[in-house]
């Protein structure tokens, strides 16, 4: 039986709702949702989606790498956008990380993020080679 991994970062939210950063089983690795927060909780980059956007995909390497993947890794991506976000800087934010490795993605207005100020939510699945 394998043994998960997980990765937790400084957020407070992890501990109240009971979850991980990313968790690894095997050579699947999964980010969850991850938002553009500063230690407090509060968001960062107020009213800039793609400023948010690649302070989450930086987040995202970084869990990846802790738990032995890299971006190059990622076979797939959701992008959640609140009302008011501008899914082309989102997109853009995406590109500039991914265009080379190309996974599925997903890209979504929901009705609202959990917190003030939070324009773009992203989670992330990633393969490791054995």
């Amino acid at each position: 039986m394998t043994q998960d991994q997980r990765f937790c970062d400084d957020t407070g939210w992890q501990q109240e709702a009971g979850y991980s950063r990313a968790v690894r089983r095997g050579n699947l690795i999964v980010v969850s949702g991850t938002t553009a927060h500063g230690a407090d909780g509060a968001a960062l980059h107020r009213g800039d989606t793609g400023a948010q956007a690649r302070l989450i995909l930086s987040r995202i390497e970084t869990a990846l790498v802790a738990l032995g993947g890299s971006r190059q890794d990622v076979v797939r991506t959701g992008i959640y956008l609140a009302p008011g976000a501008d899914w082309q800087q989102a997109a853009r934010a995406h590109q500039e990380v991914f265009a080379a490795i190309g996974p599925a993605s997903t890209m979504l207005y929901v009705a609202e993020l959990i917190g003030d100020g939070f324009l773009v939510e992203i989670e992330a699945q990633a393969v490791v080679a054995s």
